[in-house]
């Protein structure tokens, strides 16, 4: 059964190019590799796939050079598309291969699982439980320094001293200090972890190529900020959501942390309205509207919160925390304005 596995892995990878294409359609081929940013299709440098066989190693293996992560064809296809179950994986790659639907590769690719390269969830929670909370460290300077003050219920971020990081595949490995943001489902489980590399003194991201990564798995997931309520809020960035909790900071909020996943973000039990943080870019107003429709079909109110600027936090940082809040005011149901708002500084 094995050999099934191994036969499906072989196919993917004989067309290793058009599979990078379809599956990891951020990246672009770079010589003899295709070159993207995770096995999640971020957009970035730091994976690698090799698309011929070499003295290096066979055609459809791929490393994260910022993560560790490796495997082959099937984890790309899994990890882009969001898979759980590896019988979906197969299906998923014999409908590429357009190969008849078979029961002994399913099996062989379900027992193949025990096999798999390290499991990214596992490494997100390791990492997150080695950083600490915020409280007095950089990454409270860099978000103050930001105009972000509503910072309770911020248990989802935390600061690590040396997190790895790597330009690419043939980088140095540098320890820098990052901020750790938990991504979790509705159940509080840490599903992924978001990365953002910090200066020394938290006065800003560091100076390097991709101060953002992210790790595990994040489709339908976020990072929470409050308790599920049913009214809630949802944005994109981090920065973006926490400024738009400054004014409002007895909300509920989650991050999503692109507008694709944004589209896709699960909706709690008992949510009766969903506030939609948009930014103003073409990537927000796809999100937007697609949230809107999900939102509808699944019987919520949605609203819509629009910055006056790019986005909520270069509203806050530009125009200043009064002009956030009479923007935001003016948006909200009237019954929120009093449960939610700040209404003195």
């Amino acid at each position: 059964m094995m050999d099934a596995a191994h036969e499906l892995a072989r196919r993917l990878a004989r067309q290793a190019e058009a599979v990078c294409r379809h599956y990891l359609s951020a990246g672009r081929r770079q010589g003899h590799y295709w070159q993207v940013g995770d096995v999640r299709n971020t957009p970035g440098r730091s994976m690698f796939v090799r698309l011929r066989n070499s003295a290096k190693g066979p055609a459809g293996k791929w490393t994260d050079a910022a993560t560790g992560e490796h495997g082959d064809l099937l984890d790309v296809i899994r990890e882009a598309r969001g898979l759980s179950h590896f019988t979906d994986v197969v299906a998923e790659a014999e409908m590429f291969l357009r190969l008849p639907s078979t029961s002994q590769s399913k099996e062989a690719l379900h027992r193949r699982t025990q096999c798999s390269s390290r499991d990214p969830v596992i490494s997100a929670r390791r990492l997150f439980a080695a950083a600490q909370p915020i409280p007095g460290t950089i990454v409270e300077t860099y978000l103050r320094n930001r105009g972000i003050t509503a910072l309770h219920d911020s248990g989802s971020l935390r600061f690590h001293q040396r997190c790895y990081y790597r330009p690419d595949a043939h980088g140095l490995i540098q320890p820098l200090p990052a901020m750790i943001a938990g991504v979790t489902d509705l159940r509080g489980r840490i599903m992924g972890i978001h990365r953002t590399w910090l200066a020394p003194d938290g006065a800003g991201k560091a100076a390097i190529a991709t101060p953002r990564r992210a790790m595990g798995y994040l489709l339908g997931h976020a990072v929470r900020f409050g308790g599920t309520d049913d009214v809630m809020a949802a944005g994109e960035g981090i920065e973006t959501t926490l400024s738009v909790r400054t004014a409002l900071p007895n909300l509920p909020m989650a991050a999503a942390l692109s507008a694709a996943h944004l589209a896709a973000i699960a909706f709690p039990p008992g949510l009766r309205r969903l506030y939609i943080v948009r930014d103003s870019d073409p990537a927000g107003d796809k999100a937007r509207d697609s949230l809107i429709a999900r939102a509808n079909a699944a019987g919520l109110e949605a609203i819509v919160l629009s910055p006056a600027l790019g986005d909520f936090n270069e509203d806050l940082q530009t125009l200043g925390v009064d002009a956030l809040l009479a923007g935001l005011r003016c948006q909200l149901a009237p019954e929120d304005v009093s449960r939610f708002m700040m209404l003195s500084r």
